[in-house]
C-alpha cells in the first residue's frame, strides 16, 4: 500500500470502478436490441413487392362456407354467392389471390412460395413507389415452397442480398416484410424463437419467428438486423387462422440454392441416390452393434446409382461425401444439395463392418415416382366419404379439384362438412379445406389419416397436427383424437 494512503477512500474507488465496468457491460448489452426498426425497414422497403394472382375456375358446385346468421363475415361472404343466396352455379370465374415477393436482382428476378403463384394465369407485381409490372414465371420448386419470377423493367430495380442463415442465432432481432391481408406492405418485427424446424417437407429448414406472419404475408423476406434476407415467410401454426406468435420461414440456405436452379435451368436439379432409409432407433442399433443410434437405414435398394455402386439393405450409412450422417433427414438434405453426376464416397457399416462405396448420383426429377405404400397393395373398397374428429372427408378426385379451384396435382383430403358442434369447426375448419399432412406425414386416403390417428394413439398423444390448405394457404391445427 503507498504510504499516507486511506484504506477506505481505496475500497470506494474500486466499488465505483466494478459498479460502472457492470453498468456499461448491462448498457451494452441493452444497446444490442435496437430503438428503432425505421432506417432499416426504410432501406430495404423498395425491395418488397406485392403479388396479385388471377385465375379462370369452374364455378363452385360443392361444398360452400358455413356462416353463422349474424356473424360480422355475413357481408363479406355474401358477395361470393348469387343474387339469391345460393352459389353462383358452375359457371366459370376469376379468382384472385394476394401474396408477397422480394427482389433479388436488379434485372428484375423475384422470389416468393409457390403456393402464391400456383395455378395462375396472370400475375401483378406492386412496387413500393406504386408502380405495376406483369411477371413471368421462371420456375418452381413444391419440395421448398419456392417459385422464381421476372419482370421487365425500363430502369434497374432496387434489390436485396441473401444473408447467411446459418448464422442466425435463436434470440436474434429479425423483421417481416408483406402484404398480410391484402392491407399493403407492412413491417413486423420479433425474435428467431427456433432454428431448424421440419414442418412438413423432404427438404424442409424453417426458421421460426414471433414476429407477426399473416394470409399474405407468404412469400415475403425475413429481414436480419443487416438488411440481408435469412428465410422467405411461408406459414404459421395457428388454431384460428391468425397469428400467434408461431411463424415459419424457409430458411435462405436452401431457398438460395433452389433460387439459382431455377435462374439457370428453369428447374430444380437434386442429387439421387437411390435408396429407402429410416432413422436408426436405440433398439436397432444395439441389434447391429452399434455404439450409438445415428445414420440411416437402408430398407430397400431399388435400380439406380446406389446398386449400381453396391449398396446393400440393411446397410447403414454413417458418412456421405465426408459428412458424418445423423438421421435420415440430414441425408436426404445433403444429398439433395449435392451436384447431380458427382461421384462420392459413402460410408456404410455392414454387418459391424465399415465399407466405403463410391456412389455417381443420378438426378431425382428424373427418377419414378414411388407409389404411396397404401397404393401398392392396393386400396379396398370405400365409402366416398368418412366422418373423422368432427370432420367429412373425402378423397380428392377430378370432379371435387375442379369444384374447389384446385391443381389437377393436388393431393389430399377434401373437407366437405364439419360438426358445428366440434373442436374442428371451433378451430376454423370449414367445408373445402384440404388436408395435405397428418403428424407430418402426405396424405392420399382417408385410410392413411386412420393410420396416423392410430399411431399417436399408440403413442400416447392426444392430439393429431393436420396440415391445412385453404385458398392455397397452409396451416397447422391440432385436433383432439383421444375421444375419436
Amino acid at each position: 500500500m503507498t504510504e499516507g494512503a486511506n484504506p477506505a477512500r481505496l475500497f470506494w474507488l474500486a466499488t465505483v470502478s466494478a459498479f460502472m465496468i457492470v453498468s456499461q457491460s448491462v448498457m451494452a448489452q441493452a444497446q444490442s436490441a435496437p430503438s428503432s426498426f425505421s432506417s432499416l425497414a426504410e432501406r430495404v422497403s423498395p425491395s418488397v413487392v406485392n403479388i396479385t394472382t388471377s385465375t379462370m375456375v369452374a364455378g363452385r358446385t360443392g361444398p360452400q362456407g358455413i356462416v353463422p346468421e349474424g356473424s360480422p363475415f355475413e357481408d363479406f361472404f355474401r358477395e361470393f354467392q348469387g343474387p339469391n343466396g345460393g352459389p353462383e352455379g358452375d359457371r366459370p370465374r376469376r379468382s384472385s389471390a394476394l401474396g408477397s415477393g422480394f427482389v433479388v436482382s436488379e434485372d428484375g428476378y423475384i422470389v416468393t412460395n409457390n403456393h402464391v403463384i400456383e395455378g395462375a394465369d396472370e400475375i401483378t407485381i406492386e412496387f413500393f413507389s406504386g408502380k405495376e409490372l406483369d411477371a413471368e414465371l421462371v420456375g418452381t420448386d413444391p419440395n421448398t415452397d419456392i417459385a422464381l419470377l421476372k419482370v421487365e423493367a425500363e430502369e434497374p430495380l432496387p434489390f436485396v442480398k441473401f444473408g447467411n442463415s446459418d448464422d442466425s442465432k435463436v434470440g436474434d432481432w429479425v423483421m417481416a416484410m408483406g402484404n398480410p391481408l391484402g392491407q399493403g406492405f407492412s413491417v413486423s418485427a420479433g425474435i428467431v424463437s427456433a432454428r431448424n424446424r421440419a414442418l412438413s417437407g423432404t427438404y424442409d429448414d424453417y426458421i421460426q419467428t414471433d414476429a407477426a406472419i399473416n394470409r399474405g404475408n407468404s412469400g415475403g423476406p425475413l429481414f436480419n438486423m443487416n438488411g440481408d434476407v435469412i428465410g422467405v415467410n411461408t406459414a404459421i401454426l395457428s388454431p384460428n387462422g391468425g397469428s400467434i406468435g408461431i411463424g415459419f420461414s424457409m430458411a435462405s440456405n436452401v431457398v438460395t440454392k433452389v433460387v439459382d436452379q431455377l435462374k439457370q435451368y428453369g428447374e430444380t436439379r437434386r442429387g439421387w441416390l437411390g435408396v429407402r432409409i429410416q432413422d436408426v432407433t436405440p433398439d436397432m442399433a444395439e441389434a447391429l452393434g452399434l455404439d450409438v443410434a445415428e445414420g440411416a437405414m437402408v430398407s430397400d435398394v431399388p435400380e439406380g446409382p446406389a446398386m449400381d455402386a453396391g449398396m446393400k439393405s440393411g446397410d447403414v450409412i454413417v458418412s456421405f461425401d465426408g459428412k458424418p450422417v445423423t438421421d435420415t433427414r440430414q441425408l436426404v438434405r445433403i444429398v439433395g444439395n449435392t451436384e447431380v453426376g458427382k461421384s462420392v464416397r459413402v460410408v456404410v457399416n455392414r454387418n459391424g463392418n465399415t465399407e466405403t462405396l463410391l456412389v455417381t448420383l443420378g438426378r431425382r426429377e428424373e427418377t419414378a415416382q414411388t407409389v404411396p405404400a397404401s397404393q401398392e397393395q392396393g386400396t379396398p373398397e370405400a365409402p366416398a366419404t368418412r366422418d373423422l374428429m368432427g370432420l367429412t372427408l373425402s378423397p380428392l378426385t377430378a370432379e371435387l379439384r375442379a369444384e374447389l379451384g384446385l391443381a389437377d396435382t393436388a393431393k389430399g383430403l377434401a373437407v366437405t362438412d364439419v360438426d358445428p358442434a366440434a373442436e374442428a369447426y371451433e378451430k376454423g375448419l370449414r367445408s373445402g379445406d384440404v388436408i395435405t399432412e397428418a403428424g407430418q406425414a402426405e396424405v392420399l386416403s382417408i385410410e392413411d389419416l386412420e393410420d396416423k390417428i392410430a399411431e399417436a394413439k399408440d403413442a400416447g398423444r392426444k392430439s393429431l397436427l393436420l396440415l391445412v390448405r385453404r385458398g392455397g394457404d397452409p396451416r397447422f391445427v391440432a385436433l383432439t383424437i383421444e375421444d375419436n
